[in-house]
C-alpha cells in the first residue's frame, strides 16, 4: 500500500499566489477595519519638553554607550582577541577589592565565561539588563581614542 503524502498544516492550497502588494493591501486593509492606523513619524511617550534636562542627560549618555558597546562588539567579532583587554581590566579590578568583589564584577566574570556571540548579545542589548551592565563595563581599552572621540562627536559631547 502506498502512502499518501502529507500536507503540512496551514491554509490549503487556493493554486492563486498573492503578490507581495496584494499582501500587503490587504494587511493594511485588515489594520484598518481593525481600527489601526499606520505609523508614518515616531513621537515620543513624553513630549521632550516634558522630560528634565538630567534626565534627557542621563538618556543621552546611556545612547552613547550603547553605540560604544556596538561599535566594540563589531571590532571583537572581527578580532576575538581584543576580548582579552576586557578579560585583564576584569582581572585587575578584582584584585583591588580581594575576597569581597562588589556583585556588577562577579556578574561580569561569569558572563566572560560565556560564547562571544552571547556575550555580544548582552553587550548590544537596550534594554534595561544591557543598560546595567554596561555602567559597569570591562571593555575599556577595546576602542581607540579616536573610535572614542568620532562615538561622542557623534552624540553632541
Amino acid at each position: 500500500m502506498a502512502a499518501t503524502p502529507r500536507r503540512s498544516p496551514g491554509r490549503p492550497p487556493t493554486g492563486r499566489a498573492q503578490s507581495a502588494a496584494e499582501r500587503m493591501r490587504r494587511y493594511r486593509a485588515r489594520q484598518r477595519s481593525a481600527g489601526l492606523r499606520a505609523a508614518t513619524r515616531w513621537q515620543p511617550a513624553v513630549p521632550v519638553s516634558a522630560v528634565s534636562p538630567g534626565l534627557l542627560k542621563h538618556r543621552v549618555a546611556e545612547a552613547r554607550s550603547l553605540a560604544m558597546h556596538c561599535l566594540i562588539a563589531r571590532k571583537i567579532a572581527a578580532d576575538p582577541g581584543l576580548l582579552d583587554i576586557a578579560r585583564l581590566n576584569l582581572e585587575r579590578w578584582m584584585a583591588r577589592y580581594g575576597d569581597s568583589p562588589p556583585r556588577a564584577l562577579e556578574e561580569w566574570r561569569a558572563i566572560l565565561r560565556r560564547p562571544w556571540p552571547e556575550i555580544a548579545a548582552l553587550i548590544t542589548d537596550p534594554g534595561e539588563t544591557g543598560a546595567r551592565l554596561r555602567q559597569s563595563s570591562p571593555f575599556a581599552g577595546v576602542l581607540t581614542q579616536p573610535e572614542r572621540r568620532r562615538v561622542y562627536e557623534a552624540f553632541g559631547a
